[in-house]
């Protein structure tokens, strides 16, 4: 049983390491795909999207790319060990299952950078950032599970019987952030640029429908107005709305009920944060850190929800 429970203890410190690291991955990617859109260049927004007119380059091996292949290389060794100490000499669960699902998460993003070079592929680019989120989402699971009492680690976790403003939360998130996922993919941030409409637009007109086919291929940025980008920012912004009365609904149950309200109060924290991230960035024109802070605050609120969940 010590041993157990020293392997548990190791799980859980890579499980915190891993978590972090992923959270840097995530910032480092978001500032190499947005600069080379065009948000950190001088003369915003004239420039935005001008990489998506010509063909696909080969990528310069910069400072920031080099980091972002270091934490990647880091992170993909330190699953591998994880897993292994999740499954010898005999399996931990469940933890071993996120753990052989964090890694599985790794060699898949690994393989899909193979088609990462070219932005106009709109389905890569959604991919590569849920990719992102999903990696501290399975992080966090790691380093939660591990924290279970050896000798509940031989059974598989059994479902908690979660209030239906909490399932609808998680559900809102989940479209809230697979939309903001594909509307970065897509590169629509200047096709809205007012808050809380877009230029007058309050609701998305039917011909904004293509903006969603998942095997579009970007040819330019979507200018403002656009019916397609109009509909993936105010889907994504009543999402959002809806999302925060459903999860803070949740949130002020759990702070109710709950013997520990730390993971309540930081999820109605990061609702807030996050909301008011979402329109700063517009109102400021779609600043490069404003957005790099919305995605990592996104990632930040998947692993709260996961933790109010676990509880």
């Amino acid at each position: 049983m010590d041993g157990q429970a020293a392997r548990l203890g190791r799980i859980r410190r890579l499980g915190l390491t891993l978590t972090v690291l992923s959270i840097g991955v995530i910032v480092v990617s978001a500032v190499i795909r947005l600069d080379a859109a065009g948000l950190g260049c001088a003369d915003w927004p004239a420039c935005y999207g001008q990489m998506l007119t010509r063909e696909p380059q080969a990528l310069q091996f910069g400072a920031v790319r080099l980091l972002h292949r270091i934490a990647a290389s880091a992170s993909l060794i330190l699953a591998c060990y994880v897993v292994w100490l999740c499954l010898r000499p005999q399996p931990l669960r469940p933890v071993a299952a996120y753990a052989s699902l964090l890694l599985t998460l790794m060699l898949a993003l690994a393989t899909l950078g193979i088609w990462s070079s070219d932005p106009r592929q709109v389905l890569v680019g959604f991919l590569n950032i849920m990719g992102g989120l999903g990696l501290v989402t399975f992080s966090w699971r790691v380093f939660l599970t591990s924290r279970d009492r050896p000798s509940n680690l031989q059974f598989a976790e059994s479902p908690a019987a979660h209030g239906i403003l909490l399932r609808l939360g998680v559900a809102g998130l989940s479209m809230t952030v697979m939309l903001g996922a594909w509307l970065g993919a897509s590169y629509a941030a200047i096709a809205c640029t007012s808050i809380p409409v877009c230029d007058g637009v309050w609701w998305p007109s039917a011909e904004g429908l293509a903006a969603l086919n998942p095997f579009a291929k970007a040819a330019a940025a979507p200018v403002s107005g656009d019916a397609g980008g109009v509909m993936l920012h105010l889907l994504h912004r009543y999402l959002a709305v809806s999302t925060l009365f459903l999860l803070g609904g949740a949130a002020v149950q759990a702070l109710r009920k709950d013997a520990s309200r730390t993971a309540p109060r930081i999820l109605l924290l990061l609702l807030i944060v996050e909301l008011g991230l979402g329109g700063l960035t517009v109102l400021s024109g779609f600043k490069l850190w404003l957005v790099v802070g919305h995605g990592v605050c996104a990632a930040s609120l998947l692993a709260t929800v996961a933790t109010v969940l676990r509880r």
